[in-house]
C-alpha cells in the first residue's frame, strides 16, 4: 500500500491546442511530484490510448483509457454550465480510472497536468496518517517562465490541485461501470464540491499548514483560461481604482527563489520507466 498516490488526469489529445506544449508542462508537473522528500508515494498518469507522453521516472505508471474527446471542451461556449458539467464528467472519469488502478493507496491527491506540488506533502501525511485529509487553502500563483510568485489564500476554491483525501472517503465503486455520473462529477470531477460533501458526512478536511501547491496561470493551454498575474491582480479596473488593494496585492508577491524552486519544481526526470495498466473503455 502506498501512503499517497498522485493522480494526474490528462485531456484527450483532440482537446489539446498544442500537445507538445502540454507534454512539456506535464513533464514539469511529473518532476515536481517526483521531488517528494518522503519516498512512500506513487504517481498515476491517466491518458488516452495513443497519447504521446514524456518519459516517466520510477514510481509513476500510466492508466490508459479510451474515452472520446470532450465535445464541450471550449470555454468560449455560450452555455457555460454545459461546458463545466462536461468538464467535470470527463475529468472525473479519468480520475476514477486512475484511482481504481491504485485503490490500495491510503491517500489520493488529484494534480492538474500543469501545476506543481510541495515536496513536503508526503512527509506531512506520514506524520498524520490517521487524518481525513487536507485542503490547500494557501498556495501560489505563477506565470509560466516568470521570476515571481504570488501568494493566494483562497487556493482551494481557485485551483484543482488543492485536495489530499483519505482514499476510503471516496467510497470507490468495485468497478468503473458501477459509478454513477453524479458520483463521478461531484466526488472526482469537481474540486469545490467534495470538501462540503465530506464535512456533511462527518469527515471534514483540515487545512494544510503550509503553502502546498503552485497554480500555473495565464498560458494558452489552460482549460480555465486563467489570466496572467499582471492582468488579473494589478492592471484590472478594481485594483487600479483601489490603491490599497493594489498595495495588498504587491505585498503578496515574492521572488521565485532557490528555496521555492527546490520545494516545488523538483529534480530532472531520470531513469524513464513506463508501467502501463490495462485500458479502460468509455
Amino acid at each position: 500500500m502506498s501512503l499517497i498516490t498522485f493522480i494526474i488526469p490528462v485531456r484527450h489529445q483532440a482537446n489539446a491546442k498544442d500537445w507538445p506544449a502540454l507534454k512539456e508542462r506535464l513533464s514539469q508537473t511529473i518532476a515536481s511530484i517526483a521531488g517528494q522528500s518522503h519516498r512512500d508515494w506513487r504517481g498515476v498518469i491517466v491518458a488516452n490510448e495513443g497519447a504521446d507522453l514524456p518519459d516517466l521516472p520510477a514510481q509513476f505508471s500510466v492508466a490508459r483509457v479510451t474515452f472520446p474527446p470532450n465535445q464541450h471542451h471550449d470555454m468560449q461556449s455560450a452555455d457555460k454550465e454545459k461546458v463545466y458539467d462536461a468538464f467535470r464528467l470527463d475529468k472525473g472519469r479519468r480520475v476514477l480510472s486512475g484511482m481504481l488502478a491504485a485503490r490500495d493507496s491510503r491517500f489520493f491527491m488529484i494534480v492538474d497536468d500543469d501545476d506543481f506540488v510541495s515536496a513536503n506533502i508526503a512527509d506531512h501525511i506520514a506524520e498524520h496518517p490517521d487524518a481525513n485529509g487536507w485542503k490547500i487553502d494557501k498556495g501560489y500563483l505563477w506565470n509560466e517562465g516568470g521570476r515571481l510568485v504570488m501568494q493566494h489564500d483562497d487556493f482551494a476554491n481557485f485551483c484543482g490541485t488543492s485536495l489530499i483525501v483519505r482514499s476510503r472517503l471516496y467510497e470507490l465503486p468495485a468497478t468503473f461501470e458501477d459509478a454513477s455520473a453524479d458520483y463521478v462529477k461531484s466526488m472526482l470531477g469537481s474540486h469545490v464540491r467534495i470538501a462540503g460533501i465530506l464535512a456533511g458526512r462527518g469527515a471534514p478536511l483540515e487545512t494544510l499548514p503550509f503553502r502546498g501547491a503552485i497554480y500555473r496561470v495565464g498560458h494558452s493551454g489552460a482549460h480555465s483560461q486563467s489570466s496572467n498575474l499582471l492582468t488579473s491582480h494589478f492592471l484590472n479596473p478594481y485594483a487600479l481604482r483601489h490603491p490599497r488593494q493594489l498595495v495588498r496585492n504587491l505585498l503578496r508577491v515574492r521572488p521565485l527563489d532557490r528555496a521555492l524552486r527546490n520545494e516545488f519544481f523538483g529534480a530532472a526526470v531520470e531513469q524513464p520507466r513506463f508501467q502501463v495498466e490495462a485500458p479502460v473503455s468509455g
